[in-house]
């Protein structure tokens, strides 16, 4: 019962928590970002935002430190949204299951020319 409810909830913030990173933070810092996902604690305290960049490590680290900075203005605007009683802290994390999933299609391409190589 719980678990459908941290879900539901998990998708109010994703969802919310897009349209504030994509209209209202003009730091310029901040690159091509996407919420891939947020997992909300049990008890609602805590709210795991996964997110993946466009660009290399640096633009990376940049655009984390730039959510970080702007933590306190979407919990605030994520708590007039979404009506909860406490708003989660948020905890950004990078999603690495994008890249995963192009090594593996990488790898499989590879392995699927070198048999192809093999037959001829």
């Amino acid at each position: 019962m719980g678990n459908i409810r941290t879900n539901r909830v998990g998708e109010q913030i994703k969802k919310e928590l897009s349209q504030i990173i994509q209209r209202e933070i003009k730091d310029p810092r901040i690159g091509f970002v996407t919420v891939t996902g947020v997992e909300v604690s049990g008890d609602l305290s805590q709210a795991k935002v996964f997110i993946s960049v466009l660009g290399g490590e640096e633009q990376r680290g940049d655009t984390l430190k730039a959510l970080e900075k702007a933590k306190g203005f979407m919990r605030t605007e994520i708590g007039r949204r979404v009506r909860l009683r406490h708003t989660p802290d948020l905890l950004f994390k990078f999603d690495e299951s994008v890249e995963y999933g192009s090594r593996i299609e990488s790898l499989l391409t590879k392995i699927k020319e070198e048999e192809g190589e093999d037959k001829e």
